[in-house]
């Protein structure tokens, strides 16, 4: 199988991974934190090694890290742990369901209200979209750094130099987050990014970017595996907590510990993911954000020139481009539903993604809404000759279903 769904989750992972994991389940079976033998002290010593390879990747400290089961997990802490009744939240056009339908849910039920900004290929729109958003009551931003359907990012540089030169209130545009986040802070509105697509591919330092709130996931771009994520908290306003219970820290105290990791780990942690998550983490470091990013985007850019030529596929996303666009491509071929497309790909043995990517709002924006898109993502291990085998594929596809409706 040609597995073209990294988008969703990498795959093949790591040897090294498979390994940590199984490690953990043979050698590391206690509980972290919560007894004084030698077996618990050791796992909690691993675990911490995990909370500290993740505050080298983003350049923080171990205890701003919060382990999660995932990016939704992640985001739902902040969302619903930070805003209170009455408050406003901007979002962008790009957002995951991870976010709009958290957002949607709380306004529905009165407590909240949200506004959607335009995201635009020109960055000073872009800007100005989310500072005409601006209101008194605005208590957070919520931006994702990529589409995890199209692909899109803005560079952080541009941007930065626009909210600098006109010292605006300019808060959360789509990608641009360094500087955005800068722009924020004289206003007293936190930053929350969902770094779900480019978390392990853009160098994030946490130091430099005054983000307020990183989510992201374990079993993407660090190569972790499945039920794993990560809220790095970069700021004084702390979430509140969603689950309250043990956390093996003043366990004689009715109220949860109001200092992190604590506050935000309710309950056993999972170490066999976590210490999946640090071998996955260790990989990225070894081969460098910058490097993976370049890699794959040059191998996005082959795969998309060979689709370019093919008389029947129709692309969404921009052409690949460093510091622009992420390593995947939204496609269709001919006149055939998304999900049929993927169908006949899958007879090929080639996985993709079809359909609308849990990404309403980005389908409404490129009008893809009715039949979705395929979606075509690159990890570490793909391969020219996967690209050329997708080529191929496609070109049989459309050969065979044309004039054909499905």
């Amino acid at each position: 199988m040609i597995y073209f769904d990294n988008a969703a989750t990498t795959f093949p992972k790591p040897p090294c991974v498979a390994k940590a994991v199984q490690e953990a389940l043979v050698r590391y079976g206690a509980n972290p934190g919560r007894g004084g033998h030698d077996l618990s002290i050791e796992t909690a010593r691993r675990v911490y090694r995990c909370r500290e390879l993740a505050a080298q990747l983003f350049c923080c400290q171990p205890e701003q890290v919060v382990f999660t089961k995932n990016c939704t997990e992640s985001l739902n802490i902040v969302i619903k742990g930070v805003l209170r009744p009455g408050d406003h939240v901007i979002i962008s056009d790009l957002e995951h369901n991870a976010v709009y339908r958290v957002v949607d849910a709380l306004a529905r039920q009165g407590l909240i209200t949200y506004s959607v900004a335009e995201t635009c290929p020109s960055d000073e729109k872009t800007v100005w979209n989310f500072e005409h958003l601006i209101r008194p009551n605005t208590r957070l931003i919520v931006c994702t750094q990529g589409s995890n359907v199209f692909g899109v990012r803005v560079p952080v540089e541009k941007i930065g130099a626009m909210v600098r030169r006109h010292a605006s209130n300019v808060t959360g545009v789509v990608q641009p987050v360094a500087a955005l986040s800068a722009a924020l802070k004289p206003y007293g509105v936190p930053l929350l990014v969902d770094a779900a697509q480019t978390a392990g591919l853009l160098d994030i330092n946490l130091r430099e970017s005054a983000i307020d709130y990183l989510c992201l996931p374990g079993h993407k771009g660090l190569y972790g595996p499945a039920g794993t994520g990560l809220l790095i908290v970069n700021c004084d306003l702390l979430p509140a907590s969603l689950l309250e219970g043990g956390t093996g820290s003043f366990s004689m105290e009715a109220q949860m510990p109001d200092f992190l990791p604590d506050l935000l780990e309710a309950g056993t942690v999972n170490t066999p993911g976590i210490l999946g998550l640090g071998a996955g983490i260790g990989f990225v470091l070894q081969h460098t954000p910058a490097r993976l990013y370049r890699r794959e985007m040059d191998l996005c850019a082959y795969l998309y020139r060979g689709l370019s030529r093919i008389d029947g596929v129709k692309l969404y996303s921009p052409p690949p481009r460093m510091g622009k666009s992420l390593p995947l491509i939204a496609l269709n071929l001919g006149t055939l539903d998304s999900t049929r497309a993927a169908e006949l790909l899958n007879e090929h043995h080639i996985a993709v993604r079809a359909g609308f990517h849990c990404a309403a709002l980005a389908h409404r924006k490129w009008h893809t809404d009715r039949d979705g898109v395929v979606r075509v993502s690159l990890g570490a291990f793909n391969t020219p000759a996967q690209a050329q085998a997708f080529c191929a594929a496609a070109q049989e596809i459309l050969r065979r279903t044309r004039g054909k409706k499905s």
